[in-house]
């Protein structure tokens, strides 16, 4: 008879004390995020709008940090795991 009673005790508490059922906190759930649209910028420039969308870049690092976008892989407007690489050429 306590079982019933200790499930809806402990229902109401731990939602409180911010222990949600499979103990994960909010910072590590991942979410999707639209990539916006770098080319047309250079590596350095798209660097820092890809990191404001929770986002990386990865390219062939011989091209430099000057060197302008061409095309982008997955392209803007498409929605993508955060922290998910942008391939870029």
């Amino acid at each position: 008879m306590a079982a019933p009673i200790a499930s809806q005790i402990l229902g109401e508490v731990l939602p409180y004390l911010e222990i949600n059922k499979d103990n994960i906190s909010e910072e590590e759930i991942i979410s999707k995020v639209m990539v916006p649209n770098v080319e047309g910028l250079t590596i350095k420039e798209a660097k820092k709008v890809l990191e404001e969308s929770n986002l990386k870049i990865q390219y062939d690092e011989e091209l430099g940090e000057e060197y302008i976008i061409k095309q982008q892989v997955p392209i803007s407007e498409v929605q993508v795991w955060e922290e998910s690489a942008i391939i870029v050429k």
